[in-house]
């Protein structure tokens, strides 16, 4: 009797980190990637301007956003309301996109880690983003970079940050018991294969009041159906630096 052959099922290769970003924002696989302003920014921009801080969104005012992608949320900012913006992403898959997308804005685009020294000047800023960012950095990181905006934003200015939401969202539980990471409220990301944080909003507010007055927050609702999971849970906060 003839013997099969016997086929080995090829493991597919898995990136990590900024070569995982790179391949996405070339040949997207797992992320729908958009070039369109977020419409939680956006949101955050109309509160702005209901309030004494619309001055913030102004022509010739700047805004620094860390891990800015493909630059969608400053082409935004500059397009509307004529700021200039500085951006720092650890793509350059990403940055190359967000150079060409905005060629013709005032608009400073850099690779680098957004948990390293910002290259700008002391209360500088009027606007900082962290979008979706931090929660890729461990502990003393993510310090670093609420320290850094701190240091960069003017008095007065805001501090935008959107990232996921622990409380009541299945898809983290999941994640926390089943890929578990070294640091506690961390896992291993499944398809990536870095470590991603998960704050719960009282450990959020919690750091981000030790420099900031929280002025704003938004939660996503608790995304379950029949009790499965859906969609993440995330939360926006808007952070004012205070007057000194």
């Amino acid at each position: 009797m003839a013997r099969k052959p016997n086929f080995t099922r090829k493991k597919k290769r898995q990136v990590h980190g900024a070569t995982f970003w790179d391949t996405e924002y070339t040949n997207p696989q797992h992320l729908k990637l958009s070039e369109n302003v977020s419409e939680d920014l956006a949101k955050f921009t109309r509160w702005l301007q209901r309030t004494e801080s619309n001055y913030l969104l102004t022509t010739g005012n700047s805004v620094v956003d860390a891990g800015c992608g493909n630059g969608r949320n400053l082409n935004f900012l500059a397009r509307e309301f004529g700021m200039e913006g500085f951006g720092v992403d650890i793509s350059s898959a990403a940055i190359a996109q967000a150079k060409k997308l905005s060629a013709d804005l005032p608009i400073h685009y850099t690779v680098g880690s957004a948990g390293t020294p910002l290259p700008l000047p002391d209360e500088s800023q009027t606007i900082a983003l962290d979008m979706m960012t931090s929660h890729f950095l461990n502990r003393e990181e993510r310090e670093k970079l609420r320290d850094e905006l701190f240091r960069v934003l003017t008095q007065g200015g805001y501090f935008f940050m959107k990232t996921f939401l622990k409380d009541e969202d299945l898809h983290t539980a999941r994640l926390l018991k089943d890929y578990p990471g070294t640091e506690m409220g961390s896992y291993i990301h499944p398809i990536m294969g870095v470590p991603e944080y998960v704050y719960s909003e009282e450990e959020l507010v919690a750091f981000l009041s030790e420099k900031f007055i929280v002025r704003k927050i938004y939660r996503s609702h608790k995304h379950v159906f029949h009790g499965q999971a859906r969609k993440r849970r995330t939360i926006s906060i808007y952070a004012e630096k205070d007057y000194q």
